[in-house]
């Protein structure tokens, strides 16, 4: 994959290009990023793979829910509606401004995230408040509150026009051992039918990853990190973490469900409509066209 880190080495630069360059209408930009990323020429007409598919979503699929599902504030509101209230995180507050933040409410442990952000981007975790020096906290808080530019990184609809603030929550803690951090179960999702499960496991001590299928056969793919060298536990309660999955993806032709799994009790992460932007290469690349085949637009195509 020669992406822009390859080509464009510094992180400032590739930003300042792309700020530049947001003025370039949303499908000329697409394909110039998927060719420059994947090396290969955007589908849009007829997208057959999983990625060209995300590109087209991108560009043509508009429900207006997606933008409560992608703010990570509202989207509790939604977890709320579909009756699973039960598997939010504690929320230690919502925040508009790091000012407003109040430090000594806040319990030794918790997680900071901006709510306008997607995937890890822009996530402060504490685990020693005492530790903390608050003055530089804010400092990046502030900075990474601005950094998050759709309209000039991805061009990814359902966060255009969020609201920029802050959620404080519950840190969740894999007692057994702390320093690997607790396994993601990153679920793909079809209007309401759970396909595929990544699992990602030791994000903190040498990040690994593997992806099963719904009856849990490791599928042996591979994407942007490496396979774990051993099968991951399957859990105990898998049956009810994809059901889970079908509720909040129901209605949806596809998104990604995020579910965490401590101690045998089920916590939600988020709700990711365009996982890797649609940039990302699977090995084998058969899995790009079999998680496409999955991802039926031919209905709402028509509505266009």
């Amino acid at each position: 994959m020669n992406g822009y880190k390859k080509i464009i080495k510094s992180a400032q630069v590739r930003k300042c290009i792309l700020n530049a360059l947001s003025f370039i209408p949303d499908k000329t930009m697409l394909k110039i990023q998927y060719r420059i990323k994947t090396g290969r020429k955007l589908n849009l007409k007829n997208p057959v793979r999983y990625t060209e598919k995300l590109q087209w979503y991108k560009l043509y699929y508009r429900n207006p829910i997606m933008k409560r599902c992608v703010d990570k504030y509202e989207v509790r509101k939604f977890l709320k509606k579909r009756g699973l209230e039960d598997i939010l995180v504690k929320l230690y507050g919502k925040y508009d401004t790091v000012e407003e933040i109040n430090w000594d409410s806040l319990p030794d442990r918790f997680v900071i995230k901006t709510t306008h952000g997607s995937g890890g981007l822009n996530v402060f975790i504490c685990e020693d408040k005492s530790k903390i020096d608050f003055k530089d906290l804010m400092s990046k808080l502030k900075s990474g509150n601005k950094r998050f530019m759709p309209k000039s990184g991805g061009r990814e609809w359902a966060y255009y026009g969020l609201k920029p603030g802050f959620v404080v929550e519950e840190l969740l803690v894999n007692e057994e051992n702390p320093a690997a951090g607790i396994n993601d179960y990153k679920i793909f999702c079809y209007d309401g039918k759970p396909e595929y499960i990544i699992v990602d496991v030791d994000r903190y001590i040498g990040h690994r990853r593997n992806f099963y299928d719904k009856d849990w056969n490791n599928l042996h793919i591979t994407s942007d990190c490496p396979a774990a060298d051993d099968n991951i536990q399957k859990p105990d309660n898998l049956k009810e973490m994809l059901e889970v999955a079908s509720r909040l993806s129901k209605g949806f032709p596809y998104v990604r469900v995020d579910l965490y799994n401590v101690s045998g009790k089920i916590y939600f992460g988020e709700m990711t409509f365009y996982p890797w932007s649609g940039y990302v290469e699977f090995t084998p690349d058969a899995f790009d066209f079999e998680a496409g085949k999955k991802f039926v637009l031919s209905p709402y195509k028509k509505r266009k």
